[in-house]
């Protein structure tokens, strides 16, 4: 990586940092706002989260074209002020209307901040380079979140508008402070993984659909995010508190282990992942998963102690966490080394939209189910995470050998090079 690159990464890592802040700082607290803060009852609040999934599922994807057209820094400054203008309308809105339009633009303006920073990533990194950017984008992420969540907690307060006015106000303050910070950024020029796909540059929906490691790999993500991120705070929450009997702070206490063990355990398994097929450490994670429905399983459906059912339960988030840290570095880097040459914003763009599909409907089919059908909640996803398994054994075969395990790159740069070849792990 040159020093430019470097520059440009650490400008890039502090904007990932700060909009994760910003979604932790406001996000949690939006149901409570709208419903009971500005009085507008359970349905707009519904709504107002509703608001968000459409408005990006709506802009993402335009958003990779424009990204491909434009290049990701305009997009994400765009992105950026929008986000800032409906934060801050949102915690000056006052009736249903305009609580809507203000959420639709900070969802809007949210999701392509995703597609768009993955892509500066791509662009500032190398092939050998780029799982430890992604693991490390990753981390600042879940601390930005996490930090954001702490401290906006306790500036809240439920019975003064205000304090929540003041809130939405930091953080469109904070996006604006990204616009400037973000501007700053110099964009050279990455170099391509040997083996990528060399097809036009020109971004085209029909182009991405006839790759096909891309589009499995966009199933198997539709999968990951379904089976997971799509039942945190839907269906498995639902399933610990009806199923296993779990309170609400040791529900808190299982999502704090969720963060605690992705920011303790991802710089340690990235050394471990770097050096495998992506295809065989995304089947492990499934294998991992399966064994986290299992012991949700048991904190739900068996015969033991209340103390032993909220360990199990706790447990779960955090094996949900060291598959997650297992896979920060291996899925985005592996969609941007899928992409021709120009064309990175367009396939981001694609993968965030099936993100957000799996997270719109996960919550919908997860919830009612782990609310209600405890056995067959854990046995269906326990079958999705063997099918993670399945599906990245599948991908393997469709990717070049560098694309599945980019550490063969350098290797043979080195052996180019007159030294000795390491080994590598398969």
């Amino acid at each position: 990586m040159t020093r430019a690159m470097g520059a440009a990464m650490r400008r890039i890592h502090v904007g990932n940092a700060l909009s994760a802040f910003g979604l932790g700082f406001t996000v949690p607290y939006l149901y409570v706002y709208v419903a009971q803060v500005r009085d507008l009852g359970a349905m707009t609040a519904g709504l107002v989260l509703a608001v968000f999934a459409v408005a990006a599922l709506i802009v993402l994807p335009f958003a990779g074209r424009a990204i491909v057209r434009r290049g990701p820094l305009p997009v994400l400054l765009t992105a950026l002020v929008t986000a800032a203008i409906g934060a801050l309308s949102l915690g000056l809105s006052a009736h249903a209307p305009t609580v809507l339009l203000s959420a639709a633009a900070l969802g809007a303006g949210q999701a392509v901040m995703q597609p768009a920073l993955a892509t500066m990533i791509v662009d500032c990194s190398t092939a050998e380079t780029r799982s430890r950017v992604f693991a490390t984008q990753f981390f600042l992420q879940n601390l930005g979140l996490g930090v954001g969540g702490l401290i906006g907690g306790h500036l809240v307060d439920t019975t003064s508008a205000a304090s929540f006015t003041v809130l939405f106000a930091i953080e469109a303050a904070m996006f604006l402070l990204l616009v400037v910070l973000m501007a700053t950024v110099r964009l050279p020029r990455s170099p391509r993984i040997e083996g990528a796909p060399s097809q036009s540059a020109k971004g085209s929906w029909k182009q991405l659909l006839g790759n096909r490691a891309m589009v499995q790999l966009s199933v198997l993500g539709f999968v990951l995010f379904f089976a997971c991120y799509g039942q945190f705070e839907s269906g498995l929450s639902a399933y610990g508190v009806e199923a296993a009997g779990i309170s609400t702070s040791a529900l808190g206490t299982a999502l704090a282990a969720n963060t605690a063990m992705i920011v303790v355990a991802q710089f340690a398994v990235l050394r471990f992942v770097e050096r495998r097929r992506r295809s065989r450490v995304i089947a492990m994670v499934g294998l991992i998963w399966a064994v986290a429905w299992v012991t949700a399983g048991y904190a739900g459906l068996g015969h033991g102690s209340q103390e032993m059912a909220t360990a199990a339960f706790v447990s779960t988030y955090a094996l949900f966490g060291l598959g997650e840290a297992m896979l920060s570095p291996t899925v985005a880097p592996l969609v941007a080394d899928l992409a021709p040459e120009g064309m990175a914003g367009q396939y981001n763009s694609a993968f965030a939209l099936v993100k957000q599909l799996a997270l719109a409907v996960g919550p919908a089919v997860g919830g009612p189910m782990g609310a209600s059908l405890h056995t067959p909640y854990i046995v269906t996803f326990l079958l999705f995470s063997l099918g993670i398994t399945y599906l990245a054994i599948r991908l393997g075969r469709e990717l070049t050998p560098v694309q599945n395990q980019p550490f063969l790159r350098k290797s043979r740069v080195v052996a180019q090079g007159g030294a000795q070849t390491e080994s590598v792990v398969a």
